[in-house]
């Protein structure tokens, strides 16, 4: 399902930076090398087309449309609309065993830390897997609830908060990257933990019914948060590093 949003955004992120791209190809040449990577995209596409491999077939129209940039404004555009092309190897899917082998750790880790959590404050749960007994009711946490899809999901998402807000600070950037996972799993905890606490409180059929959705929108809702409050935080740490960095130079 996040296919088309992803493909959509990065066509939004390459018309909106279709300007500046013009202004830094201009009176430079078209490239050849966009030649040898459309003749791979092709490549990609028929091999991934005729076998039924997603992989390549949705991969090749990274390729084909670099080529289409190489050979029509040049290297320079190409670096311009890194990033919307870079946005778009989230939309191309990953092979079944790939996502298999690491989502069922990352429902395990989900699991257990929304148990304890339920635990902590007072509720009557128990685990079993990945599947919680909450009250008279049994949830399994499925692969959209904590599954590897879920989790690029909202690395893309990180990302494209990165792009947007364009922070000058490498200390922020990198720090804010490196803690897009956490804050991806712990997203994925809050909606567990706010499914179970649905059902557990108004049954299974409000938790299985439009709700189930709503959770949906509460791990993006929490995501987004958590990584302004994050980010908001390490512009806080970069201040005080800064300030006790001049004291000790005033001090020198």
């Amino acid at each position: 399902m996040h296919g088309p949003i992803v493909l959509s955004i990065s066509v939004w992120l390459m018309y909106h930076n279709w300007s500046a791209m013009e202004t830094a190809a201009h009176g430079h040449p078209s490239s050849a090398w966009g030649w040898p990577v459309f003749a791979v995209g092709l490549v990609l596409y028929a091999v991934g087309r005729s076998q039924g491999i997603l992989l390549f077939e949705i991969g090749s129209i990274i390729w084909l449309l670099a080529a289409l940039l190489l050979l029509q404004r040049g290297t320079a555009a190409l670096k311009s609309q890194w990033f919307g092309l870079f946005f778009m190897l989230f939309m191309v899917p990953l092979p079944s065993p790939v996502v298999d082998t690491v989502t069922m750790p990352m429902k395990m880790a989900v699991s257990y830390a929304a148990e304890n959590v339920l635990f902590w404050a007072g509720y009557p749960i128990g685990r079993n897997g990945v599947t919680l007994q909450i009250g008279q009711y049994r949830l399994l946490v499925a692969d959209a609830c904590a599954g590897l899809h879920t989790l690029l999901t909202l690395e893309a998402l990180g990302l494209l908060y990165l792009r947007l807000v364009q922070r000058d600070s490498l200390f922020r950037n990198v720090g804010l990257a490196l803690l897009i996972v956490p804050i991806s799993f712990t997203a994925n905890v809050i909606r567990v933990i706010s499914l179970s606490l649905i059902t557990y409180h108004l049954g299974d059929k409000a938790g299985q019914g439009f709700l189930h959705s709503f959770a949906g929108l509460v791990l993006f809702l929490s995501a987004l948060l958590l990584i302004i409050a994050i980010d908001s935080l390490l512009h806080v740490a970069e201040r005080l590093r800064g300030k006790r960095l001049g004291a000790m130079g005033v001090a020198a």
